[in-house]
């Protein structure tokens, strides 16, 4: 049987499945315990929701993730940061911008995901266990980035206004304005946003200027969207990031000079100071039916995402085409959702230096059926399969198919009336993997090895506690991909990937406000050794951290608050012959006042490291590394933003 008679059958067998569901009652998903987010945080879920951003005034990815033990981001200017979720690095995890898929980047020096923070209302991130439904790729769990539509930004009776933001940062001189108009009239409605970030390079605790990370950044979002009388929602987005600063080089292949943003130097090669650039583009096309009744909920989008990078010498450029076709079915008590889903992806080098046909083409089609249900009153279940065929075509012209099966489980056990046991379990087909884009065909024509499909197993067991304002939960969690494909050459050797350990939190509720903390140790291994800080589209050693986070309205408009991150000090990479990476504290804190007669306008100061701490953040590339100076985080930063709406 060939690859394109089995996919065949395999989408016809999923919408089978689906079939006896066809004349159930609505259920409100939101009603099963084992979706909830307590539920959720214990089966590695994380959600970083309105009220976490507002706590952390989010100007780049980094900013993000402030207060989150499980999930590190690596330093530097925007191009640079890469997210890493216990330890694994993000290509390893399925990421969407509002249900849209998005490749890696196309150096690894540089970033994945160029985001700029300005309109999102809501991030979730899973470790390792992921639901047949997030999509294909989710090898060690998915990352959702949402953004705010013109109906999220809208007071009560408005059909048009607009939100304006200035800040201004002391440390880098940094300068960061933004602006969005949106409206609706009938059931037609739109969204336009800009924002612009502009400085000079930042300066570490110490006080010392570290070159090549100063921000340049420009975002431009755009969307239109329908409703018809009936509940059809038809909408259209656009988005253009781009990051065009001077950037540290040092001299490479064939004498040209190559771009290290990740870096503040490389030990004996001389840097120069050059632009740089990485540019996103994605368009989303997407129809959801929102007044369903109990056979047809279903929910359709179709996206292309394109991210150039122009790092010097390494010049490169991916694509991705994808769309996803599902229906909620309610059954035996629960929901299931069943579909269908596709992509077709690109990675291409076109330098000075890449020779021939230097583009790498690699195509999915899966069908999946996710079932969640309350079984009684102390047993939630989720589980579900997904089968994924693949397509993928090398720069040489070899061929290679493969077909994939993936399988998850969790369930919600009630114990008592505040004690819950949460346990999950997950095998995840991940397939095949574009190389680096820019490096395809580098100064001659590759000459491959063999690509191997990788495969994920991860599994989590914790407990949660929750009495009145308290809840409490830990988790032991494990993760292993296997024949994770090397990607930044022809030889295609493989590795296996380990991050296991333990995460916790402890969170306290209050009327007024909240306070968080967070503790992981993720010890995070590549073939049985500790893994290095250069493990590039693998990982990053992590060991012991801990985050707080917390808000307080002291008096009517005025909110004290802040973030800290604690690194212990790692000395893991030192029996892979790095040094040891140092443990660190930093801190900070906000003040956020909105005065009571002007309440469409908020005052907020900033201190940012408040300790003037120097120090690499963890999860930074090239840190104990003897051939590498490694970034410092900027220094004490005093931010004043001014935040308007109409």
């Amino acid at each position: 049987m060939n690859i394109s008679t089995k996919a065949f059958l395999l989408t016809g067998a999923a919408l089978c499945i689906a079939a006896p569901a066809m004349a159930q009652e609505a259920i409100d998903l939101d009603a099963i315990r084992v979706e909830s987010e307590e539920a959720q945080s214990v089966l590695g879920t994380t959600e970083i929701n309105e009220e976490d951003l507002a706590v952390r005034n989010p100007q780049t990815t980094a900013d993000v993730f402030k207060g989150e033990s499980s999930i590190a981001v690596s330093g530097g200017a925007a191009i640079a940061q890469k997210v890493f979720v216990n330890g694994i690095e993000e290509s390893q995890l399925s990421v969407t911008i509002d249900g849209a898929r998005q490749n890696k980047a196309a150096f690894h020096h540089s970033g994945n995901i160029l985001f700029d923070p300005f309109l999102l209302k809501r991030v979730e991130v899973s470790a390792g266990l992921s639901p047949a439904d997030a999509g294909p790729g989710a090898l060690a769990g998915t990352i959702a980035y949402e953004t705010a539509d013109a109906r999220d930004l809208l007071e009560v009776g408005q059909s048009f206004g607009a939100r304006t933001s200035l800040s201004y940062g002391s440390n880098a001189k940094t300068l960061r304005a933004g602006a969005t108009v949106y409206g609706v009239q009938g059931g037609f409605e739109y969204l336009l946003s800009a924002v612009r970030t502009s400085g000079d390079d930042y300066s570490d605790g110490d006080g010392n200027v570290v070159p090549g990370t100063e921000a340049d950044t420009l975002a431009l979002t755009g969307k239109i969207a329908f409703t018809t009388a009936g509940g059809q929602r038809f909408e259209f987005s656009a988005d253009h990031t781009t990051d065009t600063g001077i950037r540290a080089m040092q001299a490479g292949p064939g004498g040209l000079y190559f771009a290290r943003p990740d870096f503040a130097g490389v030990v004996g090669r001389p840097s120069v100071y050059r632009e740089a650039k990485s540019e996103r583009d994605s368009y989303a096309l997407t129809w959801t039916d929102e007044n369903p009744d109990g056979t047809w909920a279903p929910w359709a989008q179709l996206s292309y995402n394109e991210v150039l990078t122009e790092a010097g010498g390494a010049v490169g450029t991916n694509t991705s085409l994808s769309g996803t076709f599902k229906n909620d079915f309610q059954v035996m008590g629960g929901v299931l959702s069943a579909g269908v889903d596709f992509f077709h992806d690109t990675a291409e080098g076109h330098g000075a230096l890449n020779t021939g046909d230097a583009t790498e083409t690699l195509q999915n089609v899966g069908v999946f059926a996710q079932m969640r249900q309350d079984v009684n009153d102390r047993v939630s279940l989720s589980y579900g399969v997904r089968v994924d065929a693949q397509w993928f075509e090398l720069a040489d012209g070899t061929e290679l198919d493969d077909v994939g099966v993936s399988g998850n489980a969790a369930a919600d056990i009630r114990l008592t009336e505040a004690l819950s046991l949460n346990i999950g379990a997950a095998s995840s087909w991940g397939g095949y993997e574009l190389s680096e884009a820019s490096l395809i065909n580098l100064g001659g024509d590759w000459v491959y090895g063999t690509p191997e499909p990788a495969r994920a197993n991860s599994a989590r067991v914790g407990l949660r506690y929750q009495s009145g304002p308290w809840t409490a939960n830990a988790a032991l969690f494990y993760t292993e991909i296997q024949d994770a494909n090397y990607v930044l050459g022809a030889s295609r050797e493989t590795y296996d990937i380990v991050s296991k350990g333990i995460d916790t939190s402890l969170r306290y509720e209050a009327f007024k406000g909240f306070v968080q903390l967070n503790y992981t140790y993720a010890d995070v291994s590549m073939d049985d050794v500790p893994i290095s800080t250069t493990a590039y589209y693998f990982g990053r050693p992590m060991g012991h951290i801990i985050a707080l986070s917390g808000g307080y309205e002291v008096m009517q408009g005025l909110t004290l608050g802040g973030t800290a991150e604690i690194a212990l000090e790692y000395d893991g990479t030192e029996d892979i012959g790095e040094s040891a990476l140092p443990g660190y504290e930093v801190v900070n804190l906000f003040a956020s006042y909105t005065p009571p007669q002007y309440d469409s306008v908020e005052l907020r100061l900033d201190v940012r490291n408040v300790f003037d701490a120097t120090y690499v953040k963890r999860g930074s590339d090239g840190a104990g590394l003897s051939n590498v100076v490694a970034l410092n985080e900027p220094g004490r930063t005093f931010a004043l933003t001014v935040n308007t709406r109409f």
